[in-house]
């Protein structure tokens, strides 16, 4: 489930001054503070963006990501210390009782092996407690996002400290159904250049709320997602209390 980039020391530690918009957390934030959530369990935290803006309200927060590299770029942040992470995924946690579970940005839609996409719901509802949510987004299929996957519209340069300008984009390499498959290149000041392939399975709405009610969730409602209207579902399900 883990693109290569994530694994990459190198690219792990590119990925926050790559993508320093992170707008898309704030409904995630609002939905925590609307639950009443004390304990969240970030599944696929990655470089930890997420779980420590939750530790800084004071939240118990595990974080969970197959890779490494993220992780330890991570627990070298400011607060890090605040966050349980773990190395793995939500088929093999400890015992919790989260009140909200999550999957931010492309973590859902980066499963993209049918088996291991239910038995990371699985995972998630094992480490709910009764009553407690899980919240993930997923892009819209019909809206084909993958069309805008190419050097044209996502070339950028970043002046990164320590590292120098970096040139960055992504080129589309296949559709395969729902499977899209795409590749992340850098070019670093050095002329040092990294590349990563990463597929992402496009899931219809329907497919998904057959698999939510199939792993025991009550499904609660579909959103749109505040900042792509019309482009994103977001998923809020519940354990059952009972």
């Amino acid at each position: 489930m883990t693109a290569d980039h994530f694994q990459d020391p190198r690219l792990a530690a590119l990925y926050d001054p790559l993508d320093p918009d992170r707008g898309d957390l704030g409904p995630y934030l609002r939905l925590a503070a609307e639950f009443g959530a004390r304990q969240v369990l970030d599944i696929g935290c990655g470089t930890g963006v997420f779980a420590l803006l939750l530790a800084e309200r004071g939240i118990d927060v595990v974080g969970v990501d197959p890779a490494g590299a993220s992780l330890d770029v991570a627990r070298a942040k400011a607060g890090g210390e605040r966050v349980r992470w773990i190395h793995g995924d939500a088929t093999a946690l400890p015992p919790l009782r989260a009140d909200l579970a999550t999957m931010t940005a492309n973590v859902a839609q980066a499963i993209a092996d049918p088996g291991e996409w239910r038995a990371t719901l699985k995972g998630a509802r094992a480490a709910l407690r009764p009553g407690g949510h899980l919240v993930f987004e997923t892009r819209v299929p019909a809206r084909r996002a993958w069309a805008e996957w190419h050097r044209e519209a996502s070339y950028s340069v970043t002046d990164v400290p320590g590292v120098g300008a970096v040139e960055s984009w992504f080129d589309l390499i296949e559709v395969d159904g729902p499977l899209v498959t795409f590749r992340g290149s850098c070019v670093l000041a050095d002329g040092q250049v990294l590349t990563a392939d990463s597929t992402l399975r496009f899931r219809e709405r329907e497919e998904v709320e057959a698999d939510l009610v199939a792993e025991g969730y009550v499904v609660v409602d579909v959103r749109d997602a505040p900042d792509r209207p019309g482009r994103e579902f977001v998923f809020l399900a519940r354990r059952p209390a009972t």
